[in-house]
């Protein structure tokens, strides 16, 4: 890894970062309806937060003294986390992997956007076309209308809205922040606010098999959570965001031979032009990098 560019290390970390959110999605979702969803965050949650907590302190990396604009942008991440995690399951919870997977594809598209806005990337009139005609083939994975939209699909949409502000608070964080202590913060939040939830729920009894997968998606969120943070950290937004693509393709995998699910002819269309759009972004921003 020392011997890449900031770019290639944020598209290897969004690799790594992807395959362990999809793998910890499929845990999650072969527990399916065992138990109740805040149950589910809750003691996931507690396993997480204990083995981010014993590795931070292993490296030193737990650090409390920031500018306050820190503490405000850790806020801001943690909070889209939790709201991500809410939205994100429940959709996976009635959605087939690879569809709610699909919807997500738009991220690239969404945090590309972001960094124009928000941070003065400069975009131009190619890379906000394939922007737009990527939100087109998100509405054909989503279909809005009587048969095709639904609340689930909604609340995939909603998760793209936090990820996406996830994504860019990171963005913002000065190097003083350790990663750690941000994922660690992210782990905390998604604990408190489900342990809250828990209360307005009925707990049910934990099959050996769902503490497996519960143990499985622990490990898989902890690469997730830690992944997520440090590719925002390093690279071009532009470039790096569209190898969050390569998760589709562990969805498909994973949805195929887990649940034999498979996204029907529209669906896999809607998902081939948003991935056609982020390919574009990169190759445009590839172009722009070396003209400069």
């Amino acid at each position: 890894m020392h011997n890449l560019s900031d770019n290639m290390k944020g598209a290897v970390l969004m690799m790594c970062s992807m395959a362990a959110f999809t793998f910890n999605d499929t845990c999650v979702k072969l527990i399916g309806t065992d138990m109740p969803l805040f149950q589910l965050l809750f003691l996931r949650a507690c396993i997480t937060s204990v083995l981010i907590y014993a590795m931070a302190r292993s490296m030193g990396a737990i650090r409390l003294r920031f500018p306050r604009r820190d503490w405000a942008l850790i806020g801001l991440r943690t909070a889209s986390e939790i709201s991500a995690a809410y939205f994100f399951i429940t959709a996976l919870m009635h959605m087939p992997i690879g569809n709610v997977t699909a919807v997500l594809q738009v991220l690239p598209l969404t945090v590309t956007l972001g960094g124009a806005l928000f941070f003065g990337e400069r975009v131009g009139w190619r890379r906000i076309s394939a922007i737009l005609i990527g939100f087109f083939g998100m509405l054909l994975i989503v279909r809005p209308g009587p048969d095709g939209f639904d609340t689930y699909a909604f609340y995939a949409l909603a998760a793209v809205v936090c990820v996406t502000a996830r994504d860019l608070s990171t963005r913002k964080m000065s190097s003083e922040v350790p990663s750690m202590t941000v994922t660690l913060s992210a782990s905390l939040g998604v604990l408190l606010f489900s342990g809250v939830a828990t209360l307005g729920e009925t707990w049910v009894a934990v099959s050996q098999r769902d503490m497996m997968l519960l143990g499985g998606a622990s490990f898989f969120i902890i690469g997730g959570y830690l992944f997520s943070v440090l590719v925002m950290r390093v690279g071009e937004v532009a470039v790096v965001a569209p190898f969050r693509y390569t998760g589709l393709l562990w969805a498909l995998l994973l949805g195929l031979v887990v649940f034999g699910e498979w996204p029907d002819a529209i669906t896999l269309i809607g998902a081939a032009i948003v991935v056609a759009t982020g390919v574009f972004t990169l190759i445009r921003e590839g172009h722009v990098r070396r003209a400069r």
